[in-house]
C-alpha cells in the first residue's frame, strides 16, 4: 500500500523562460505551452479553445516546466505588465500543471519563479517599495481546497466578489511583493 502523505521525490525538472519574441526558439517553446494549456483547460476543464490562445500571448513572458532529459512540456505559466495611469501591476495568468504532476507542487514553484521575474522587472523599470501581482482564481473548479486556497499560500488576498470568467466563477487574487527583500 502506498502512504499518500509520505512526501513525493519529483521528477527532474527544469523551468524556463520562454525567449522573448525576436528569439528564434520562441514559437516552437510557445507552442508547448499552449499545449499544455489546451491539454488542462480545455481538455480536461471543458473551457472553450477560442479563450485559450488570447491577445496577450505575443508580449507576455511565459515559463515552461518541463522533465529532464526527455524535455516533455508539463506546466506553465504567464504575466504581463498593465499599465494604467497611477496604477501599474502585473497580471498572473494560464497556471497549469498537468493533473499527473500536480501532486509534486510544480504549481508553487511557477508561481515563485514569476514572482521572482516580477520583482526584478519592477525594479528595473523604477519601481520601489512594493509591486502588485493580481490574478483571477478560478473560485471552484480546482482539486483540494481550490484555487483562492492555493494562491493564499502565497499571500494573495481576495479583492471583490466573484465574476463570471468565461463561463467559470472566479475571484480576482492581488498580493503586494515588497522590493527591498
Amino acid at each position: 500500500m502506498i502512504d499518500d502523505a509520505a512526501p513525493r521525490v519529483p521528477p527532474p525538472h527544469e523551468i524556463i523562460i520562454v525567449p522573448p519574441p525576436e528569439h528564434e526558439d520562441r514559437t516552437a517553446l510557445l507552442q508547448q505551452c499552449f499545449q499544455v494549456r489546451v491539454d488542462v483547460f480545455v481538455h480536461e476543464q471543458g473551457f472553450p479553445v477560442e479563450v485559450e490562445v488570447d491577445e496577450h500571448d505575443p508580449t507576455a513572458t511565459h515559463w515552461l516546466l518541463r522533465l529532464v532529459p526527455s524535455l516533455k512540456p508539463i506546466g506553465t505559466i504567464r504575466a504581463h505588465r498593465v499599465d494604467l495611469v497611477g496604477n501599474s501591476y502585473y497580471k498572473l495568468t494560464r497556471l497549469v500543471v498537468l493533473k499527473e504532476y500536480r501532486h509534486y507542487k510544480f504549481g508553487g514553484n511557477l508561481v515563485l519563479g514569476l514572482h521572482d521575474w516580477v520583482k526584478d522587472d519592477a525594479r528595473k523599470s523604477g519601481m520601489v517599495d512594493f509591486v502588485k501581482v493580481v490574478c483571477h482564481s478560478q473560485a471552484v473548479r480546482a482539486n483540494s481546497g481550490g484555487a483562492v486556497a492555493f494562491y493564499r499560500k502565497f499571500r494573495y488576498e481576495e479583492e471583490g466578489d466573484l465574476f463570471d470568467e468565461d463561463g467559470e466563477p472566479h475571484q480576482k487574487m492581488v498580493v503586494r511583493l515588497s522590493l527591498s527583500e
